[in-house]
């Protein structure tokens, strides 16, 4: 990961710090955050308020270590805080009421961050970047790109990031075939529709192809990869709170999470991109 100056950590003080706390922690949640991320308990370090500790960490720790929490505190916030810079968030505290807990002042803030996190991330953000544009536009070309992506940097989000690429592949197939998708549909849902749409789940093999049984168990195995991958997510992701002794992912299992995706991400849309020149829903 790459460095970030101080002059950047400032800009992510702004979005982390609330009058003497950082974001919605608790003290001890914040402790086991911390020990998480970068090995020590902030507060019981330094024995001041959350946000007095994460400042006086970040004026003594290594900038390895500087990095590494304001990444994982920037990676937490998007998880867990997206109603506060996402205009069209679907907000359940609020579902039905006028009431939004979107903030300006705090999403322009969380735009700069996020171009800093891209610049010092490189290639894991890279994901997260083209995740963003295929929901614009999927190409093969974007595919392509993506086998050399495999990332030693921060392995949690790289989990997430590798979901959230299925899911985009999906929902773009799904437009073009111009098949309605709900925005409520888990990613089991939308892999479930598109795999249906291309005729790729095991019901539509015939028992008399040639090796049916053979190709329903690799397309039954190929259809668990999202759902899999979205498990895994839950009890590794930063929203979730972890006791100290937590053992995180590694970066071996970045690199299976994120090569699992492609694998899946590149049949469909070949696939795709094969029915399309045809004509024909030859697996």
């Amino acid at each position: 990961m790459g460095a970030i100056t101080k002059r950047e950590e400032v800009t992510f003080l702004m979005l982390f710090n609330r009058n003497g706390y950082v974001l919605n922690f608790s003290t001890n949640d914040f402790d086991v955050f911390t020990t998480n991320s970068i090995g020590e308990a902030l507060c019981e370090k330094f024995g001041l308020s959350k946000g007095k500790s994460l400042t006086a960490y970040l004026s003594s720790a290594s900038d390895e270590d500087r990095a590494k929490l304001l990444s994982d505190l920037f990676h937490y916030y998007e998880d867990n805080m997206e109603y506060e810079y996402n205009e069209n968030y679907e907000d359940n505290v609020y579902w039905g009421s006028s009431i939004s807990r979107y903030d300006e002042r705090y999403a322009k803030i969380y735009k700069k961050c996020k171009a800093i996190i891209d610049r010092a991330e490189g290639g894991s953000s890279a994901i997260a970047k083209t995740a963003d544009n295929l929901k614009c536009k999927f190409s093969s070309e974007y595919m392509s790109q993506q086998i050399d992506l495999m990332q030693s940097t921060n392995p949690t989000n790289a989990i997430g990031l590798a979901k959230e690429l299925i899911e985009s592949c999906c929902k773009t197939v799904l437009e073009e075939l111009d098949i309605e998708w709900n925005r409520y549909d888990d990613v089991p849902q939308l892999t479930n529709k598109t795999m249906g749409a291309l005729n790729l789940l095991p019901a539509d093999i015939q028992q008399t192809d040639q090796g049916a049984d053979a190709i329903k168990a690799v397309l039954g195995n190929l259809r668990a990869i999202p759902s899999k991958l979205a498990e895994i997510r839950n009890p590794f992701g930063s929203g979730h709170g972890k006791s100290a002794s937590f053992q995180g992912l590694e970066e071996r299992h970045a690199k299976l999470a994120v090569g699992c995706s492609i694998t899946f991400v590149d049949f469909i849309w070949s696939t795709f991109e094969n029915q399309k020149e045809t004509g024909t829903k030859v697996i």
